[in-house]
């Protein structure tokens, strides 16, 4: 407590503080009602008494009211007395004539003060030198080009804080990709639904989710540009609303001022204030060049074309060298290669399929879907959510690439000699190749086998099969490359028309691959994959094939499939198990050829639309090696390499096996 003098208010005793440094605690005063400690001086008791202060009557506080009052009118007065002396001003709106003498001119002062920057400083700069700009307001831009830059019509408290409801959809999908490895064409679908996004919403958020996919090689050499560290230590949330807002600056119709505020808003509402100010100064770089511009600038520090090709086509670069090798090992000029790549960022076309003699198209032809022009039974459909149709909700009519398509059509249709009633899907894994043989299946009065290694992809092979009747398949859980063990532990499942113990006459090996052919459909999976993960896929495919060759009965057929057209897993493989003289390799080009859609010839001969440049055939180079035993083939053994720059659909590779 301070040793500061409170004057008493009141009668009544007061705690004070003595001249000893003693609180009176309690105790009421004894000095005729003066509040103060006793060890006040004498000189100071007086000044006070003199001045009224201190004292328990009411007079002094009177008196000093009326001091203070009388203090206030005088200064009062004195300044009434001030202004009245000077001379007092008049605005131009206030009086009707200004003191120069001239009339009110009607307007404003702001306009009066833009009229006088146009008229008397329109081509100088304040202090000469050189011309100015100003807009509209009059106020001076020391800018490259006032007509190029864009200014948000909202003042800054007014702008969005929050992301409109279709982006911040497409940053959940990127995040979910980003951190824990989901595929983008399981995740999208279901936040689609989850956001209630309309037809219109759900197309830009495709677009947007894929085409920043695709395009992200490309998009992070910009931003490299852009940004004053390396793109590797840019946050992960970050770098997605970056790559995000890039796409829709380049390559979607979205105005730039739109795209940077939204990018902005999105940023504020997922990450924070801080890296949403970082992601509006990085945008705006990229907002000054067109998309030509930036595409010449990335390229100037190529080392060589495929690099330039990988920066332009935004793929890795180990990926364009495999592509133009594979083009080659299957028969195609590897002057393709760019084209093959442009095929990659192009946005696939929905394909469904009716499942034989269980589905139809009509209703999804009343929905707009067309039919397709590869293989019978098809449909291009790009009306939306395919959960809408019925049809597809029954799982009578699927989405399915007309690629796979057609090799599972291939194999039902490959020339077979004796029975034929027991097939067998080895890696049957989500289940659509395995429910379209399946029904084929049913109308030759053949039953199927779907193994799956993994439990809950044999859950989805369960739900694929669905729509057909219950005695016409199993499906079992085990690792492919023990299947005859799979089989005995299963003996009970198996459909009546398969005997325990009873080889296939059917086999198909839709192996795990690195899935470099579907790149248009999972342009994710781009950045994940590396050279490493084929070399470590070989082995596992290689087995995999002997394993579907050991439990097929002599003279069926074995059906080796792979979604990439990687040499090392697709030709490399036939040719090494060509030569353990297990097997003959048959025509495939002409079984596709068969399965595929005709149209008339010049004497009105059905003719194939898989002749010609699209034909997909090749006959490898088959090395024997010294000692093994002669390779058996038919009279012309081919392979077949499906494309999407030349076919339009994944990049297949089916092989057609007899045992031998």
């Amino acid at each position: 407590m301070s040793n500061e003098k409170r004057p008493y208010k009141g009668g009544h005793g007061k705690s004070s503080h003595s001249g000893n440094g003693k609180f009176n605690q309690g105790k009421p005063n004894q000095g005729g009602g003066q509040g103060y400690g006793q060890g006040e001086g004498g000189a100071k008791r007086k000044r006070r008494r003199r001045s009224g202060a201190g004292t328990g009557s009411g007079v002094s506080e009177q008196n000093r009211q009326q001091s203070q009052n009388s203090e206030r009118s005088q200064n009062q007065r004195s300044q009434n007395h001030r202004s009245q002396s000077r001379p007092q001003k008049w605005d131009d709106n206030s009086r009707p004539e200004s003191r120069t003498g001239r009339r009110f001119d009607g307007l404003t002062s702001v306009e009066r003060a833009a009229r006088r920057a146009k008229t008397e400083h329109d081509d100088t700069k304040r202090g000469g030198g050189g011309t100015s700009r100003r807009n509209k307001s009059g106020h001076e831009r020391n800018r490259r080009s006032m007509s190029a830059r864009e200014f948000s019509a909202a003042a800054p408290s007014a702008r969005s804080r929050t992301a409109d409801t279709a982006r911040a959809t497409v940053f959940d999908v990127l995040r979910s990709v980003a951190e824990s490895d989901a595929y983008a064409n399981l995740v999208l679908p279901k936040a689609i639904r989850s956001h209630r996004l309309d037809h219109r919403d759900a197309g830009f958020a495709t677009e947007l989710t894929y085409g920043t996919l695709r395009h992200q090689g490309t998009y992070d050499a910009i931003l490299s540009r852009c940004v004053d560290r390396s793109i590797e230590k840019v946050g992960t949330t970050t770098l997605i609303v970056l790559r995000m807002g890039v796409h829709q600056l380049l390559n979607m119709r979205v105005p730039a001022h739109a795209a940077l505020n939204q990018s902005v808003s999105l940023a504020r509402e997922k990450i924070g204030a801080g890296p949403a100010s970082f992601i509006n100064a990085v945008l705006r770089r990229v907002s000054e060049r067109t998309p030509e511009e930036w595409y010449e600038l990335i390229i100037e520090d190529a080392k060589d074309d495929t690099e330039r090709m990988a920066l332009l086509a935004s793929h890795p670069g180990w990926i364009v060298r495999s592509m133009r090798q594979a083009l080659v090992a299957h028969g195609r000029p590897a002057s393709e290669i760019e084209q093959l790549l442009e095929a990659d960022n192009l946005a696939p076309v929905v394909n469904l399929v009716a499942l034989p003699g269980l589905g139809t198209l009509d209703e999804a032809r009343d929905q707009g879907a067309v039919d397709g022009e590869l293989v019978d039974g098809s449909a291009l459909y790009a009306s939306g959510d395919l959960a809408r149709l019925e049809s597809v909700r029954e799982g009578t009519v699927r989405a399915q690439d007309a690629g796979s398509q057609l090799v599972a059509r291939a194999l039902a249709a490959a020339p077979l000699d004796g029975a034929d009633t027991a097939w067998l899907d080895l890696c049957a894994g989500p289940g659509g190749k395995a429910a379209l043989l399946g029904a084929l299946g049913i109308q030759r009065g053949a039953s199927l086998v779907a193994n799956e290694a993994a439990p809950h992809r044999a859950q989805l092979v369960e739900s694929s099969m669905r729509p057909l009747p219950e005695d016409s398949y199993t499906v079992l859980t085990g690792d492919g490359r023990q299947i005859r063990e799979t089989l005995r532990r299963n003996t009970s499942d198996l459909p009546g028309s398969i005997e325990p113990g009873q080889l296939f006459d059917r086999v198909m090996v839709d192996v795990p691959c690195s899935g470099l052919g579907a790149l248009r459909r999972r342009p994710e999976a781009r950045w994940r994959k590396s050279p490493r993960d084929i070399a470590e896929l070989l082995p596992l495919q290689r087995q995999l094939l002997d394993a579907a060759i050991e439990t097929t009965r002599p003279g069926g057929v074995i059906a080796y499939v792979t979604c990439s057209p990687h040499a090392a897993e697709t030709q490399n493989i036939v040719a090494e198990v060509l030569e353990s003289g297990a097997v003959s390799l048959l025509d495939s080009a002409a079984a596709l050829r068969e399965v595929a859609q005709h149209t008339e010839g010049a004497k009105g001969e059905p003719v194939s639309v898989l002749v010609g440049e699209k034909d997909p055939g090749h006959t490898p180079e088959i090395k024997v090696k010294k000692g093994a035993p002669d390779v058996k083939a038919s009279q012309n053994p081919t392979t077949a390499q499906l494309w999407p720059h030349v076919h339009g659909t994944d990049a297949m590779f089916l092989a057609l096996l007899r045992k031998n």
